[in-house]
């Protein structure tokens, strides 16, 4: 499957906007959560990436080992580039836990990405940290909302950089 190159400074057009105001709204987090998520993968992964329940967002196919079972795991994740590298949010829609793909990609961090190899590093410098974080919410508005969710109950979103293997 081909991975698009997504540029977090290409402004959006009316679709999307409005695809991005339904997100953050209390039934578009449950769509995206009980709907989307569990079955974009699949979706996403026999249509060749042409068809998937997020609308106009970037969206791949994430394929992680998983930490405890070593079994092969495989998640949509919303996406975009920084350079030549790929950037993840590991926002799990803004609730307490980080997603369990976080968890996958810190035990094992080569992964694949619409098949495609890499290795993943959580960004840990602050002011990196914050300059993704910024160019996360232009690709999706609805971060800043997952952020102040979190920041509520002391879990930071973590970022991932994703560099070609």
């Amino acid at each position: 499957m081909e991975l698009r190159r997504i540029d977090p400074h290409r402004p959006h057009g009316l679709v999307t906007r409005a695809l991005h105001a339904f997100g953050r709204t209390g039934p578009g987090r449950w769509y995206g959560i009980h709907v989307a998520a569990p079955i974009d993968a699949r979706l996403m992964r026999h249509s060749g990436g042409r068809v998937r329940m997020v609308g106009t967002l970037p969206t791949a196919v994430l394929g992680t080992t998983g930490a405890k079972s070593g079994a092969p795991r495989e998640n949509p994740v919303v996406y975009f580039h920084d350079g030549d590298d790929v950037i993840l949010v590991a926002s799990s829609f803004g609730r307490d836990k980080h997603p369990a793909w976080y968890h996958n990609l810190r035990a094992h961090p080569s992964v694949t990405l619409n098949g495609q190899p890499f290795s993943a590093a959580e960004v840990t410098d602050h002011d990196d940290y914050e300059r993704l974080f910024a160019l996360a919410t232009r690709v999706y508005p609805g971060y800043a909302d997952y952020r102040v969710r979190t920041d509520a109950i002391g879990r930071r979103i973590p970022v991932l950089r994703l560099t070609q293997a």
